[in-house]
Formats: structure tokens, C-alpha cells, sequence
């Protein structure tokens, strides 16, 4: 068995910086390019464990800030931390509460020490520095655990935006001092808005520091898409290539598949379980709305060839019903198709890296329709 933490390449695509790695954590291997759903209040919504097991899911994010909120890390811990607590024995990855930072900003006042937020819950007060952050994914266990970060909001001055980066940089000096779960890796992120200088800077930084793996932070707040790309390019060739490189919340097709292109490995984001409950199905030629009047009758699955159990046992025309009667099963079902189509999306650019065939994979890629983004920190 490999060492936990350890990070091996198993194959690179010749024609760009993308890769096929293994992560060995202490709940199981990680293969990427990986996407983990999201599960911020230790659950992917509508789906269980067993459901995302059948998928051969390996990894899902859990959230600090908001499992600090409710149920409280005491309660987890008492559980056996939070594997057990949500009954799922593969690798979980915990954002530390930095995006709260942004997402929540009018709740949130930011000091050299850390942040003070009023609770989204009941407006009590609750303070979040750097100890705080590291002590509560101690506490829930998690196999990956991330700095505390400043995340800021785009668009930012490149003062505003420096001094996040400084503030990042003393947090992750920090972070790193503090002890950790048994096995936990520990990542650092970067920051730096959209000033190639400052994102360089951080890197460096956090590389002085040394980590298991390192994240691209403060993309996908709100910048047009090639903005995002630029976020990737300013500074993930400043990150070591011998460790995981995490683009976090960004989950679109094509920006995962330009990102990978560009030497990341991991992605998170909301949109698979989120659509899927305003009714909107992911497919290979894109994305289209189950709930329209066209499929009141269709009989076909929601995608042609899939092997998900929604699609394997029922039509369109029954999906579209269950969703515009507001039952959950309609949920449920798309749910499970969307994380499965994603899941799914990921094996099969692994596959086209392992065998040369990613440029063929990324030009079709390029042809889907966009996906729609959004931020909202309550919801997922």
C-alpha cells in the first residue's frame, strides 16, 4: 500500500500538461482528474451513500463553516468523526470556511487574526481564525483539510487583492503549525484575484511553507470565463508537479476539461445536484430542461446509453411528470443521473489522457453548450 499523501503520475498527455495521478489517502486511492461532489452539510443532497458507492465515487467535500454551524464539530466528533457520522468510508476533502469569506461578506467582518462571522443560522456570533479552522476539520476528520484563505471578490483592486494574498499567506503559515487528524493531508491555496504577479507570489509562498497539495482558489466568484482560464494560468505552472493541483468551485465541462489541459487534477463544484433540482439533465451533447413541455411523452432515458438507474429503469416522460408535481423521486432521480454523467465525464477524460486520445476528447468537449454558474453559499 501506498504511503498516505503520496502522489503518483501514471500517464501524461503528449500534446498538453494533462495527467492521469493516483492520491492515496487514508480512506481509500484517489484517481484524477477527479470531480468530488459536493456535500457541505455532510450530505450530497437527495443522494446516499450507497447510491454514490454504486457510482464509484472515491471522494466528496464536506464545508467547515457550515458543519460548525449545524450540527456542531462536538457532535460529529462524538459520532466517530465524519466519515461515521454520515456513514461514508471513502476520502472526504473539507473547504475550510474561506469561501464563507466571500460568499458571505455581509455577514463577516475580516481582521489579521481571522474572521467574525454572524451566523447565516441565528445571527450569533462565531469567530473563525486559522487554529479555529484547522482544529474543527480535526475534529470532523477529514482525509483532505484545507487552509483558511481570504477569498476576494472579483472585481478587486490589486491592493485590496495583495493584501488578501497576505493574509492568506500568515493563515496558511499557521494552518500548517496546528495538529491534525490522524492521515489528514493539508492543502494551501492560492490567491491573488486576477494579478499574474500576485498569484505567483503566493504560490511561492505557500511552497515555502510546504504542503500535501495546492488549490487555485478565488476563480469562479463572478469573472467571465476566460478570466477564470487566466486565474489557471497565472499560476498553476508555479505549483510543484509532483503534488495534487485542486481548482476549486469551478464545474463546467469545458472549463474543467481547459483546466486539465493546463495540469489541474481535482474540481468541486454544486451544479450536478443543483440543476438537477431546477430540473435541468447533464448529457455528452450538453444540457437540456427534463421539465419542458417537449418530453411530456418521450419515452426515451434521459441520455442514450447511459447506465445510471434512473436511466436505466425510467423514461423522460415520467421524470418530466415527477418534477413538475414537485415529487421528490423527480429529484432524486436527475440527481443521480447528473452526479453519474459527471462521475462518468471524468473516467472517460482519464481514459483519453491514459490512451492519447485527449485532444480528440477536448475538441468534443469544446462543442457542448455552456452550463450556467452560481455562488449561492446556503443552498448546497
Amino acid at each position: 500500500m501506498d504511503k498516505i499523501g503520496s502522489f503518483e503520475i501514471l500517464a501524461k498527455d503528449e500534446g498538453s500538461k494533462a495527467r492521469v495521478g493516483r492520491l492515496q489517502t487514508a480512506h481509500g486511492v484517489v484517481e484524477t482528474p477527479v470531480f468530488m461532489p459536493v456535500g457541505t452539510q455532510a450530505t450530497v443532497k437527495s443522494l446516499s451513500p450507497t447510491e454514490l458507492e454504486d457510482m464509484d465515487c472515491r471522494v466528496l467535500l464536506g464545508n467547515t463553516y457550515h458543519l460548525n454551524a449545524r450540527p456542531g464539530v462536538d457532535i460529529v466528533a462524538k459520532s466517530g468523526g465524519l466519515h461515521r457520522f454520515m456513514g461514508w468510508n471513502r476520502a472526504i476533502l473539507t473547504d475550510s470556511g474561506g469561501y464563507q469569506v466571500f460568499s458571505l461578506s455581509k455577514l463577516r467582518k475580516i481582521t489579521d487574526d481571522g474572521v467574525r462571522f454572524q451566523s447565516h443560522v441565528d445571527g450569533s456570533s462565531h469567530y473563525l481564525g486559522p487554529a479555529e479552522a484547522m482544529a474543527i476539520q480535526r475534529g470532523l476528520g477529514s482525509d483532505i483539510a484545507m487552509v483558511l484563505d481570504e477569498c476576494p471578490p472579483f472585481p478587486s483592486t490589486w491592493d485590496y487583492a495583495c493584501q488578501a494574498v497576505d493574509r492568506t499567506l500568515a493563515w496558511a503559515a499557521l494552518c500548517a503549525r496546528q495538529p491534525r487528524a490522524d492521515g489528514q493531508l493539508v492543502f494551501g491555496i492560492v490567491q491573488g484575484g486576477v494579478y499574474t504577479d500576485l498569484r505567483e507570489r503566493c504560490s511561492r509562498g505557500l511552497q515555502e511553507i510546504g504542503f500535501d497539495g495546492y488549490a487555485i482558489g478565488g476563480v469562479s466568484v463572478g469573472e467571465p470565463d476566460e478570466l477564470i482560464g487566466h486565474g489557471v494560468e497565472s499560476c498553476v505552472d508555479t505549483l510543484p508537479s509532483d503534488r495534487p493541483r485542486y481548482l476549486m468551485g469551478v464545474g463546467e465541462f469545458k472549463q474543467m476539461t481547459e483546466a486539465v489541459a493546463r495540469g489541474v487534477d481535482m474540481f468541486d463544484c454544486v451544479m450536478p445536484t443543483r440543476l438537477a433540482r431546477h430540473g435541468t439533465a447533464f448529457t455528452r451533447q450538453g444540457r437540456f430542461p427534463a421539465k419542458a413541455s417537449l418530453y411530456r411523452e418521450d419515452q426515451r432515458p434521459i441520455e442514450e446509453g447511459c447506465t445510471c438507474y434512473a436511466c436505466r429503469r425510467f423514461c423522460r416522460a415520467y421524470i418530466r411528470h415527477l418534477l413538475n408535481v414537485n415529487e421528490i423521486l423527480g429529484i432524486r432521480l436527475l440527481a443521480q443521473h447528473n452526479v453519474h454523467r459527471y462521475l462518468e465525464f471524468m473516467s472517460e477524460m482519464r481514459k483519453s489522457i491514459a490512451d492519447g486520445t485527449f485532444a480528440q476528447f477536448r475538441a468534443m468537449v469544446s462543442k457542448m453548450g455552456p452550463a450556467e454558474k452560481s455562488v449561492d453559499p446556503i443552498d448546497d
